[in-house]
C-alpha cells in the first residue's frame, strides 16, 4: 500500500488534495474501485474517473476536482507505465537450478541465476547474474546470456547466440535457427550452411513466437533498446539499429539494415539487401522494395512516401466516376455531329 504523496514522489508529480489517502491498486477509469489510482489522459476519461469509486486520479492536463485527490504529472501515459510496477511487481524467482534441468559440465552459471524445470544448458554456455530461465528453455552450445535477462517458457537459443543485459524473450521465440539459404544445383535446392550467429544487445524485448535467423556468415544483430512484437520474422544477417519498434507479423528478408528509431507497423514486409534510414516509419501492410531515406513516412505496395500513396488512393477512389465520364464522352463523339445530347 502507498499513499498518494508517496506515489506522487515516485512519479515526480504533485498532489492536489489529501496526500495521505491510501492507494492499493491501479485501474482504468471505467473499472476503478475504492483504493485505486485511476489513469486519465483526456477529458472523457477524467470525467469517468471522477464519477468512479477511485481514490485518486493520475493526470497531466488542466483538470481540477473537488471529489478526488489529483496526482498531476508532466505526462500521464509515461507516469502510468512507471506506476504499474509499484502496484504489480514482477514475479521473483529463487536462485538455483531445478533438479529436472540438464546442465553441461562446462556451462558457467552465476549462483544468483534461476534455471527452471526441464531446461537444457549446452556446453560452454555462460549465464550471468540474475538471469531467469522460466522453464523448458533450450540454450545451445556456446551461448551467453548477460545479467538480468529473462527467457519465458519454451524459448530456444541455438548455438552461439549472444544475449545482452536485461533482455526479455517471450514464450515460444526461436533465436538462431538456420537462415533460408539455398542454391539451385543440378535440379535440386542445395542448402547453404548457416554458420553465423545472433547477437541481441541490451534492453531488447522480443515477443512470443518471434523467429530470428542466425547469419549465414557473420551475425544477425538486434540493436540496443529495440522492441519486437509477437510473430515477427527476421532473416539471416539482418541488422536492426537501436530503439526500433517492429509490430506484429513484420517480415524482414536477409541482409537488410535498419537504422535507429525505425518503426515498422503490423504486417510490413521488407525485401532483402535494403537500407532503411534512421527514424523512418512504414505504415501497416506496406511492402518495401527499395531503400528508404531517413525520417520519412512510407505507405503502400510498393511503399512510397506517405503523401504520394494517399494521393494515389484518392485518385483510385475517383476512378469509377472518371470511367463513367469517359464513357459518356465516347458516346457523345459517336453521335452525328459529335454533339452532346440535350439535357
Amino acid at each position: 500500500m502507498f499513499t498518494a504523496a508517496e506515489i506522487a514522489k515516485e512519479l515526480g508529480g504533485q498532489v492536489q488534495g489529501d496526500g495521505s489517502v491510501p492507494l492499493t491498486g491501479f485501474a482504468p477509469a471505467t473499472a476503478a474501485k475504492a483504493g485505486d489510482l485511476a489513469f486519465a489522459e483526456n477529458e472523457t476519461f477524467f470525467n469517468k474517473a471522477e464519477q468512479s469509486a477511485a481514490s485518486a486520479i493520475l493526470i497531466d492536463g488542466p483538470f481540477k476536482s473537488d471529489k478526488k485527490v489529483i496526482i498531476r504529472v508532466a505526462n500521464a501515459r509515461i507516469a502510468s507505465a512507471r506506476a504499474l510496477p509499484l502496484f504489480f511487481p514482477e514475479q521473483t524467482f529463487a536462485a538455483g537450478i531445478h533438479p529436472t534441468a540438464v546442465v553441461a559440465a562446462s556451462a558457467q552459471i552465476d549462483p544468483t541465476a534461476h534455471i527452471g524445470p526441464h531446461c537444457v544448458i549446452g556446453e560452454q554456455v555462460k549465464i550471468g547474474p540474475g538471469v531467469v530461465l522460466r522453464g523448458g528453455n533450450h540454450v545451445g552450445n556456446g551461448c551467453a546470456i548477460a545479467g538480468g535477462s529473462q527467457l519465458f517458457p519454451n524459448v530456444v537459443l541455438y548455438n552461439l547466440t549472444q544475449i545482452g543485459q536485461r533482455v526479455r524473450i517471450h514464450a515460444g521465440a526461436i533465436i538462431g535457427s538456420d537462415g533460408f539459404g539455398y542454391v539451385f544445383d543440378g535440379g535440386i535446392h542445395r542448402k547453404v550452411l548457416q554458420v553465423g550467429q545472433v547477437i541481441i544487445q541490451d534492453d531488447v524485448e522480443i515477443g512470443a513466437n518471434v523467429t530470428i535467423d542466425r547469419g549465414a556468415l557473420g551475425p544477425t544483430v538486434i540493436g540496443k533498446g529495440t522492441k519486437i512484437d509477437n510473430l515477427v520474422q527476421i532473416a539471416h544477417n539482418v541488422t536492426i539499429g537501436e530503439n526500433c519498434l517492429l509490430i506484429a507479423q513484420v517480415g524482414i528478408a536477409g541482409s537488410t539494415k535498419l537504422g535507429n528509431y525505425v518503426t515498422l507497423a503490423g504486417q510490413v514486409g521488407i525485401a532483402g539487401h535494403l537500407k532503411i534510414g534512421d527514424q523512418a516509419i512504414v505504415a501497416a501492410k506496406s511492402g518495401v522494395m527499395h531503400d528508404i531515406p531517413e525520417a520519412g513516412k512510407w505507405f503502400g505496395i510498393p511503399a512510397q512516401p506517405n503523401r504520394q500513396s494517399k494521393r494515389q488512393l484518392i485518385a483510385l477512389h475517383q476512378l469509377p466516376e472518371l470511367l463513367r465520364r469517359v464513357k459518356e464522352l465516347e458516346e457523345w463523339f459517336k453521335r452525328p455531329g459529335g454533339k452532346p445530347k440535350a439535357e
